[in-house]
């Protein structure tokens, strides 16, 4: 099941985006303004966002600028009551894949939802690519140049399909722990320690990233 991050001010609409998502087949997480989404995101994988222009504490722009240069990479909808092509324009320069104007037709939206994972290759396959490595996430399977696919223990690669994902982003012990072992879980954080030095030794030829620890926050895959 797809997790769609639904940002938006009015709870009225919020909810009637949530119900048609999950009528759907779809997981949505709702967030009240950007500020909330930016919590959500710290806390869950989100294969697209679905967001509001106009909002308080943390506006549309701002997110989508923010989550584009932390290397977010999930498709964006704007959906949004501003129909003027500067703001058109501005939400394509900042980095979303397809804009929709109030009053929308949801099932219009479930369409575009469904083209924009498409495009991105997500419900095929949920596959990531890091120089010639491969992290396919339906198998469980990391494909290295010159090496044997590899199946990882579930744990294993999730955590390093979460750090690979965002090359040169800090992820936090206490974000990587919820993303992986849930946020109400009672596993030892010492496990977090366990499985980065396991992947560490899995991936110490790899010629493509690395694994580093920043002293003091978390961990960080790193380009080659």
């Amino acid at each position: 099941m797809f997790n769609i991050l639904v940002v938006e001010d009015d709870q009225e609409l919020r909810e009637l985006f949530c119900t048609v998502l999950s009528d759907n087949g779809y997981h949505p997480l709702p967030a009240e303004d950007g500020a909330a989404a930016l919590e959500l995101l710290e806390k869950h994988y989100i294969d697209l966002i679905i967001s509001d222009i106009m909002m308080p504490n943390i506006d549309g722009y701002t997110l989508i600028r923010e989550l584009r240069e932390a290397q977010y990479m999930m498709p964006i909808l704007i959906i949004t009551a501003k129909d003027s092509p500067s703001d058109k324009q501005a939400c394509f320069r900042a980095g979303i894949d397809d804009y929709m104007v109030k009053p929308i037709d949801v099932n219009e939206m479930i369409w575009r939802v469904e083209a924009l994972l498409r495009r991105s290759q997500i419900i095929s396959e949920r596959r990531l690519k890091l120089g010639g490595t491969l992290f396919d996430y339906a198998s469980l399977t990391v494909s290295a140049p010159d090496k044997a696919d590899e199946v990882l223990p579930q744990k294993e690669f999730l955590l390093i399909y979460k750090l690979a994902s965002s090359p040169n982003r800090i992820f936090t012990r206490r974000q990587l722990m919820d993303e992986i072992w849930g946020v109400d879980t009672e596993t030892d954080p010492h496990t977090l320690d366990v499985h980065i030095n396991r992947l560490r030794e899995r991936f110490r030829d790899n010629p493509d990233f690395e694994i580093a620890t920043v002293r003091g926050l978390g961990y960080k895959v790193v380009r080659k």
